[in-house]
């Protein structure tokens, strides 16, 4: 039997898939694709991705992913770009893709796009929440009504839908009449593994710089903590940059806080391995990468945020009821060695039995496998 072709739909991918282009931004689903696509090629299956045309040759081959483009992201006439380059760059490169299964994340009209794409060709799709917003029609972060409209036509016609966690699945089927069920998370493993005494980093945080993220909590933070060494790295996110200029400013005044911009993805890891907390200051999230890396990495979680309560259950840092109490907590953790420690064990324990590589791949793999058969 041949092997089963799968492509993942991620426009934003490429900066992932290949360093040479990641001067660009990223966030956390492009790493996952990433991740999958690469595991599913050692796995034994035919791999392809759909990305953005960053001048990158149509279906190079990326460490046995073939990449089709689609379309600049500055390409197009405003008004009409809906239709042309958008939509039928994205179809033409689905189509040369020629896959048995496509793989997307996160809301918006691609979803959408591609559930009608499958549907007309007789293929598969199985699409995957990215965030919790992903499941309200009253927040979901689309922009226009008519890509909303068309993103819950392909909620309601993938074959499979997949989540992050059981609030999710409960959203999902309360707002959109959805069901769907959990799918864990890859992570890359850590080039180091360094104790307390050995982290330079007292607190990071990792995030593009978007209102909801809530930046201007961490310089609040490092400010009330001047003992402590902050490290931000997050890079401006249409259409706030306003946002970036104003915290990289405010940050040149608080001489704890190191703040670097964006850093590649290939570059971010190290900063995971040389922190002693992690801190989120989102007002909302799915279920972050971010929590991933730094947990994989011994690292724990200072957060208001905490999907399915995971946090708390399985001791992986903090959640925090106000800014208050995320204070005495990372100041715990980043000074009190015994603490971390406990902490920082429980991270890797939690990490070694639910994220694991191998069953993680496997959960997917009877997924996709359900789906074709």
């Amino acid at each position: 039997m041949p092997a089963a072709k799968i492509c993942f739909v991620g426009l934003e991918n490429l900066p992932v898939l290949c360093p040479e282009f990641d001067r660009h931004g990223i966030g956390g689903e492009q790493v996952q694709q990433t991740l999958l696509a690469r595991a599913f090629v050692r796995d034994g299956w035919l791999v392809s991705m759909v990305c953005l045309d960053y001048g990158q040759p149509d279906g190079a081959d990326y460490g046995g992913i073939k990449v089709y483009r689609t379309f600049r992201a500055d390409a197009g006439i405003p008004g009409v770009r809906f239709l042309h380059p958008r939509l039928t760059g994205l179809w033409s490169a689905l189509g040369r893709a020629d896959a048995d299964l496509y793989y997307t994340s996160c809301a918006g009209m691609p979803v959408g796009a591609i559930a009608y794409f499958a549907r007309r060709h007789r293929r598969r799709l199985v699409f995957r929440i990215a965030h919790d917003t992903d499941c309200d029609p009253r927040r979901v972060l689309i922009k226009y009504r008519r890509d909303r409209l068309i993103y819950a036509y392909g909620l309601r016609h993938a074959d499979r839908v997949l989540s992050q966690s059981e609030q999710q699945v409960a959203a999902l089927a309360a707002n959109y009449g959805v069901q769907s069920t959990i799918a864990g998370m890859l992570v890359e493993p850590p080039e180091r593994d360094l104790i307390f005494d050995d982290r330079d980093i007292d607190v990071l945080w990792v995030n593009n710089l978007r209102p909801f993220k809530r930046p201007d909590l961490v310089l609040e933070l490092a400010r009330k903590l001047p003992d402590l060494t902050f490290h931000m790295i997050g890079g401006p996110q249409p259409p706030y940059e306003s946002l970036y200029q104003e915290t990289t400013a405010a940050a040149c005044t608080i001489p704890n806080l190191k703040f670097h911009g964006r850093i590649p993805y290939h570059g971010v890891n190290t900063f995971y391995e040389r922190a002693r907390v992690f801190v989120n200051t989102s007002d909302s999230e799915g279920f972050p990468n971010s929590y991933l890396q730094a947990w994989r990495r011994g690292t724990p979680l200072v957060t208001f945020f905490d999907p399915d309560g995971i946090v708390r259950r399985h001791a992986l840092g903090h959640t925090a009821a106000g800014l208050t109490d995320m204070t005495a907590a990372i100041r715990v953790l980043a000074r009190e060695r015994e603490s971390w420690h406990t902490a920082s064990e429980a991270c890797r324990r939690f990490m070694a039995d639910r994220y694991g590589d191998a069953s993680v791949l496997a959960e997917y793999r009877r997924v996709f496998e359900s789906v074709l058969h």
